[in-house]
């Protein structure tokens, strides 16, 4: 049986509370600046260390730094930058297409 919503955040927020208790906020391991640049390392990171996204990074906020800036690139020049990071025709897909539509 489905326990009332208002039950369900009561334990839900106990079961918050006594994680952040214990656990505490862990790092993130990915350098970033803004939710733009975690958005972008994360994307990159789906079979790939975290230490090659840190690598790889730098060059492509080089190329844009900004979600507009992005969104101009094409496909091809993302491409050249995150392939050391593993199947990147689809990363760079992933990072270029996440900001041609904002909401």
């Amino acid at each position: 049986m489905l326990l009332p919503i208002k039950e369900r955040r009561r334990r839900a927020g106990i079961v918050s509370a006594e994680l952040e208790k214990r656990y505490g906020l862990p790092p993130i391991p990915l350098r970033h600046e803004n939710p733009f640049t975690l958005l972008c390392a994360v994307v990159l990171s789906a079979q790939c260390t975290d230490k090659r996204v840190n690598q790889v990074t730098p060059a492509l906020f080089k190329l844009a730094d900004t979600p507009e800036a992005m969104a101009k690139k094409t496909v091809a020049q993302i491409d050249k930058i995150v392939r050391p990071c593993g199947l990147s025709p689809m990363k760079a897909k992933g990072v270029g297409g996440a900001f041609e539509n904002p909401c």
